[in-house]
C-alpha cells in the first residue's frame, strides 16, 4: 500500500459551506487564533484561512503537544516562528500554555488598540475567534478559557452550535463558536494524517489502508514504541502483515478456530493511536 494511492472520498460542498460560514464571522473578530494539532502541523493547517482573514492579525496555537514528538515540536514552532506568526504549544486537555496563549493574543492586538486609540475610541473590547479543522480541540480550548463548560466539546468533528461572546481576560472577548475550517485533500499524504489523528469522519476513507500506513511509518520512525506497547519483538525486514499478526496474537484477536482477526488489529491500533496510548508522534515532517 502506497501512500499516493490513500482516497478521501470527498464532497466539496461542506467546504463551500464552511468557507461561506468563516467569512462571515471573521468580519465579527479583530484576532484570530489558528489552531493546529502538533502532531500534524501542517496537515491540519488551511491555506484558504489567509485568503479569508486578509490582515486580520494571527495567532498559531500548536495543540495536543503531549501527544506529539518533543524534539520535532521544537523544530516546527521555530518553523512558524521564523515565518513571522506567533505561535505557543498548548495542551487544552492539561491547560498547559493556555495563559502564554492569552498573552500572545493581547500582543497581536495591540496594534488593533493603537489605531482605535488614534480615532479615540477608548475601552472597546478585543473579539478573538478560535478556528481549525475539526478535532482538533477547539471547543475544548474555549471551555478552559471560559472557565466553564459553556461549550459542549466532543471527541468526534462537527459537534459544535450557537453563538455567543464571553469574556476571557481583561478587554478580550471570545465568540464562542470556534469557526470549522474543512480541509483540501490533494495531497494524499494530508488525507492520511487527518484520516488516522480523527480529523475526518471514518466513512470517508478506507480504515485498514489508514492503519496499514500508519504501521509502516511506525515501523519506520519508531519501531521501539510499538514493541513496547503490544510486547511484540519485530525482526528486521518485518512487513506491515507481519506486524499485524504479531499484534493479533499478542492481544488475542483471533476468531473461532484461531484465525488472526484483522479488523480489530486495526480498530485496536487506531484507537491506540489517537488516544496516545502508543507514544507520542509526529507524522509530518518540518
Amino acid at each position: 500500500m502506497m501512500l499516493e494511492d490513500f482516497k478521501i472520498q470527498w464532497f466539496p460542498g461542506h467546504m463551500t459551506k464552511a468557507k461561506r460560514m468563516m467569512e462571515s464571522q471573521i468580519k465579527l473578530v479583530d484576532v484570530v487564533v489558528e489552531m493546529l494539532d502538533a502532531r500534524i502541523p501542517r496537515s491540519s493547517t488551511n491555506p484558504m484561512l489567509q485568503d479569508i482573514l486578509g490582515s486580520k492579525p494571527k495567532v498559531i496555537a500548536l495543540n495536543k503537544i503531549d501527544m506529539a514528538d518533543k524534539a520535532q515540536t521544537d523544530v516546527w514552532l521555530e518553523k512558524v516562528k521564523h515565518s513571522g506568526l506567533p505561535v505557543c504549544k498548548i495542551d487544552c486537555a492539561t491547560g498547559k500554555g493556555v495563559k502564554q496563549l492569552i498573552s500572545a493574543v493581547q500582543l497581536a492586538a495591540k496594534p488593533v488598540i493603537d489605531k482605535w486609540l488614534k480615532k479615540g475610541v477608548r475601552n472597546r473590547p478585543v473579539r478573538v475567534m478560535i478556528v481549525g479543522i475539526p478535532n482538533v480541540g477547539k471547543s475544548t480550548l474555549i471551555n478552559r478559557l471560559v472557565g466553564k463548560n459553556k461549550v459542549m466539546a466532543a471527541d468526534k468533528p462537527g459537534v459544535t452550535r450557537g453563538q455567543q461572546w464571553v469574556t476571557i481576560a481583561k478587554g478580550l472577548e471570545l465568540l464562542d463558536t470556534p469557526g470549522v475550517l474543512w480541509p483540501k485533500f490533494e495531497d494524499p499524504s494530508v488525507g492520511f494524517a487527518l484520516a488516522v489523528t480523527g480529523a475526518i469522519k471514518e466513512d470517508v476513507f478506507d480504515r485498514e489502508q489508514a492503519v496499514e500506513l500508519l504501521l509502516d511509518l511506525l515501523i519506520r520512525k519508531y519501531p521501539q514504541d510499538l514493541q513496547t506497547k503490544y510486547a511484540v519483538s519485530l525482526e528486521q525486514g518485518d512487513d506491515v502483515n507481519a506486524v499485524m499478526a504479531k499484534i493479533a496474537v499478542a492481544r488475542g484477536c483471533l476468531k473461532s478456530g484461531g484465525q488472526l482477526d484483522l479488523d480489530k488489529v486495526v480498530q485496536l491500533v487506531l484507537r491506540d493511536f489517537r488516544a496516545g496510548r502508543l507514544g507520542r508522534f509526529t507524522i509530518d515532517e518540518p
